[in-house]
């Protein structure tokens, strides 16, 4: 005779067997949210096109050819090296407008972009089998692929960075170089506006505005302060010369780079969305590639004006550049916001306090947990948890568990969640009164 068997709900089983139910001993959720993500829109001579793209520290450093079309050390990526100097991962949208891929006769580049225009396709007879042909693609002076003893050009399979034509007719060539390649022009609102779109799917840290024109850089400010205010999307908009923002979620530079008026805007990207959490950018030493101009950043009566004015400023200490206080653009301080929400600090805390919390909840307790006294016990105690991790890497400081509470909403379904958190800010000012006896 069949036994009954398998798991139970309630204890009305009418079958005799085993039933047994497995479950996890309750765990307290004290998961706090990685850091390191960028998004980066920028103009590329070589890289996927109308999408966003995912770049590691590690594909830079190993496939930056493949990826970008040039070695790792090359001039043109130094503004990528300097975002990674902190940050982990990138996501990258291409901006180049009305860009084009080059080609030959033979084969059309991947993408689009004046890069193409350095590669060359080789092609001579196989020593084997005269009447066939090798075919080589040359990245520069770089071997990128090698396909040998091949009849004709429908048997060419693509590579990384050519799709070859198959009705071609192959011959030898000493080199043919893809010509006709282009970059496009300098991008409007639209290819900016793409970009903004497509990283609403993603998570990131910091946003960088790589743009010197004021229409585009306001488009930025506005993404941003909808997105945080109205969405709450928690990251920070990193840009040069944007203008009175006034906003906790704007990280203004003051300074430009010599090569470029937004170059220092990649290292701060990184070193915002790269900071820990119980971590400071105050008096962190600049070890970026572009070079900075200090013009209204040398006195005191300069610097204390930019601070006061929410500007992100980097100056001399002696031979070293160091970032003068890790600050945004809000500057309009209230009795209920304070000054404390212009230090990125304090804003990194209580970021990763929402991005933390709302992932516990949608993914723990959203359409999963009755909202009844039991859940929202289980909720007060995995909010808790979290808060004294927070507490315990010295992110804040003073948590009482009593200050947080968990209640019923207007509705049956809302759940109204209240707590005290103070936020523990990195020392930069230290007054000393020496008495002498």
């Amino acid at each position: 005779m069949a036994l009954g068997g398998g798991t139970f709900l309630t204890q009305i089983k009418v079958l005799p067997g085993t039933y047994h139910n497995f479950v996890s001993a309750a765990r307290a959720y004290a998961n706090l949210s990685d850091r390191g993500f960028v998004a980066l829109p920028i103009v590329l001579d070589w890289g996927v096109d109308g999408e966003v793209f995912t770049v590691t520290a590690e594909d830079l450093q190993k496939n930056s050819l493949k990826i970008f079309g040039y070695d790792y050390t090359h001039e043109k990526l130094k503004g990528l090296r300097d975002v990674f100097k902190n940050a982990h991962t990138a996501y990258i949208y291409k901006l180049n407008e009305g860009a084009v891929a080059a080609q030959n006769t033979f084969a059309t580049a991947k993408t689009k972009g004046i890069r193409g225009n350095d590669i060359k396709i080789v092609i001579s007879a196989n020593v084997d089998a005269p009447t066939k042909f090798d075919v080589q693609t040359y990245v520069g002076t770089t071997l990128v692929d090698e396909q040998l003893a091949v009849a004709n050009a429908s048997e060419l399979v693509a590579n990384d960075f050519v799709a070859f034509k198959s009705a071609a007719t192959l011959a030898a060539t000493t080199g043919t170089n893809l010509t006709g390649g282009s970059n496009g022009t300098t991008p409007t609102g639209t290819p900016h506006q793409a970009a903004l779109d497509e990283f609403e799917a993603f998570g990131f840290n910091t946003l960088a505005c790589l743009s010197a024109e004021t229409a585009i850089k306001d488009l930025y400010v506005a993404y941003t302060n909808r997105l945080r205010d109205e969405v709450g999307a928690k990251f920070q908009l990193v840009g040069y010369g944007l203008g009175s923002t006034d906003h906790e979620g704007i990280i203004d530079i003051h300074n430009k780079a010599t090569e470029a008026d937004y170059g220092l805007v990649f290292w701060t990207a990184g070193a915002q969305a790269g900071c820990a959490v119980n971590q400071s950018n105050t008096n962190k030493l600049y070890d970026g590639e572009y070079t900075v101009d200090f013009t209204g950043a040398k006195t005191q009566s300069e610097l204390s004006a930019l601070l006061k004015s929410g500007k992100f400023v980097f100056h001399k200490v002696g031979t070293e550049t160091r970032v003068l206080e890790d600050v945004n653009t809000f500057t309009s301080f209230t009795t209920d916001k304070n000054e404390d929400f212009s230090m990125n600090q304090v804003i990194r805390v209580l970021d990763q306090i929402a991005i933390d919390t709302a992932t516990l909840f949608n993914t723990r307790y959203l359409g999963k947990i009755q909202n009844d006294d039991a859940g929202r016990i289980s909720l007060w105690g995995d909010i808790v948890t979290h808060r004294k991790e927070l507490q315990a890497i010295r992110a804040i400081q003073n948590f009482n568990s009593e200050n947080v509470s968990v209640a019923q909403g207007s509705s049956k379904k809302s759940v109204v969640v209240s707590e005290i958190i103070e936020p523990s800010v990195a020392m930069s000012q230290l007054y000393i009164t020496t008495t002498v006896a």
